[in-house]
Order: structure tokens, then C-alpha cells, then sequence
């Protein structure tokens, strides 16, 4: 026979405080983010289909198009690497200035990405630390794609890792204990082991750290130059037709961020559901 446990007297709220609460939370979310996203499609098909595709298809937004890309994908595997190094390390391993090796972690959160790319400015700039070097070796890294790469993997490096670090550490090393005594090499109990255990994780980190990196603005801006056709990711593309008054143009690539953003919602709630019921079947 099982007892009834009575619910707490405060989740035992009246159904008129519970409407009022959805309907809070349900107006918030249309004002603030289903209203703004519709808005932007709307506007971006508002004066057609053909200049719709006409703005898309502009050299200069497929040259952002494609930059945007070419920097999610470098920056992508490289966050996944480092992600994964730094989250072994951090939870494997105990040396001297650990705490302050998770405290660097999080800085790029923590500092504008404004800031940042005015730091890969005084160190790569012309009148930088480096730059009379990179000059004289004829090396171009601000106002050009390294710069932009750099500045990427500058804000995107954090998600990996910590969505790694806590993940590792609730799961322990005991499986991995238990494959080194039976002869296991690193390699394969990274593959066979570790892997298999943190890769929803490592896909929700990979997740997030891609739309950050293909929707990212501040540190871009800085250290781009915003050189039509050459620097400008689609974020800065987008700056500068509505800074021109090219509104629909600027709707239309807008849209194409928003699509990307619906895509990684996506992916991280399918992520989010895999891992949900990966826990169930195993407990």
C-alpha cells in the first residue's frame, strides 16, 4: 500500500494565480522573441519574393554568406579539440592553478567582445606588439579572415568546455579506471570509454558554440574593417545595408540569421530529448 504525499502548500497556488502566470510568461515570450522573429520575415518579404532573393544572392551577401561559414566551420572542430582537452584536464587531473584555469574559462563571458577585439588589435594591429613583425613577414591578421577567425574562437571557446566539465565529473573515472587496469591504451579509452558517455554533451556545446560563432558581432566588428566582400560576416553585412537604408536587403539576410537560429533550437532540443532518453533507458 503507498502513502500520498501531500504537495507543498505553495505549489498548491489557485488556477486563476497558475493563468495569470502562463499568461505573464506566454505575452512575455510573444512580445519579446515570436513578434521581433515574425516581424523580421515579414519585413523581409514585404516588397517580394524576387528582391528577396535578389538581396540573398547580391555578391556581396554571398561573399558574407560564405565567410560566415568558412569561420563556423574553423572554428567549430578547433572549439571541440580545445573543449575536450580542457575539459579532460580540469577533471582528470590535479596540478597548481586549477581553480584559476576554470576562472580563464569563463572570461569570455564575462568580457565584452569589444574589449576583446581591441585586444587582437593592440597585439596584431600595425602599431601593435606584433604588428611591425607580422608587417615585415608580410602577415595579415587584423582586417583580415584571421582576425575574424581569431576573434570567433575567442568568444565561442568557453561552451564546450563547460558543458563538459560538470558532465565528467558527475560521471567519474571509475569506467576509465577500470579500462587502464585491463590494459586499455589512452587513445582507446578515449574512444570506447569517455566518448560514448560525453557526446550529447559535447554536441550541446558544439550546438551553441556554432550559433555563436555565425551569429557573432562585437569582436567581429573590430578587428574585420568591415571591408565589403572580403571581411564582412553576414551579422556585419546586415549592419551596414541598414546603416545604407537598404531595408529589405537587410531583412532578408537578417532572416536568413533567424532561420539558423530556429535550426539550432532545433538541434539543441532534439539534443536536449536524445540525452533525456538515453538517461531513462540506462536508469
Amino acid at each position: 500500500m503507498t502513502l500520498s504525499v501531500p504537495r507543498p502548500a505553495h505549489l498548491d497556488e489557485p488556477k486563476w494565480v497558475k493563468g495569470i502566470l502562463l499568461l505573464v510568461a506566454l505575452g512575455f515570450l510573444a512580445l519579446f522573441l515570436v513578434i521581433p522573429l515574425l516581424s523580421v520575415f515579414a519585413e523581409a518579404f514585404r516588397r517580394g519574393v524576387d528582391l528577396y532573393f535578389k538581396a540573398i544572392l547580391e555578391p556581396d551577401a554571398l561573399s558574407a554568406i560564405r565567410l560566415t561559414l568558412l569561420v563556423a566551420a574553423v572554428a567549430l572542430p578547433l572549439n571541440l579539440v580545445f573543449g575536450v582537452a580542457l575539459a579532460w584536464a580540469v577533471t582528470r587531473f590535479q596540478f597548481r592553478g586549477k581553480q584559476l584555469l576554470i576562472t580563464l574559462i569563463d572570461l569570455p563571458f564575462s568580457v565584452s567582445p569589444v574589449v576583446a577585439g581591441l585586444v587582437f588589435i593592440l597585439l596584431f594591429g600595425r602599431t601593435g606588439w606584433f604588428g611591425p613583425w607580422l608587417q615585415a613577414h608580410e602577415i595579415s591578421i587584423v582586417y583580415a579572415v584571421p582576425g575574424v577567425i581569431l576573434a570567433t574562437l575567442f568568444v565561442t571557446c568557453p561552451f564546450v568546455a563547460r558543458e563538459l566539465i560538470p558532465l565528467m565529473q558527475a560521471q567519474g573515472s571509475d569506467e576509465e579506471q577500470a579500462a587502464l587496469t585491463m590494459g586499455a591504451s589512452g587513445w582507446t579509452i578515449f574512444r570506447k570509454v569517455t566518448l560514448p558517455n560525453i557526446k550529447w554533451g559535447l554536441l550541446y556545446g558544439a550546438i551553441l558554440a556554432n550559433a555563436r560563432a555565425m551569429g557573432e558581432f562585437g569582436a567581429v566588428s573590430v578587428v574585420s574593417g568591415q571591408v565589403r566582400g572580403l571581411t564582412n560576416t553576414m551579422t556585419l553585412h546586415v549592419e551596414i545595408l541598414y546603416n545604407e537604408y537598404m531595408f529589405s536587403a537587410a531583412f532578408a539576410v537578417a532572416s536568413l540569421l533567424a532561420l539558423l537560429a530556429l535550426l539550432t533550437l532545433g538541434l539543441k532540443s532534439w539534443v536536449e530529448w536524445r540525452n533525456a532518453r538515453s538517461t531513462r533507458e540506462l536508469s
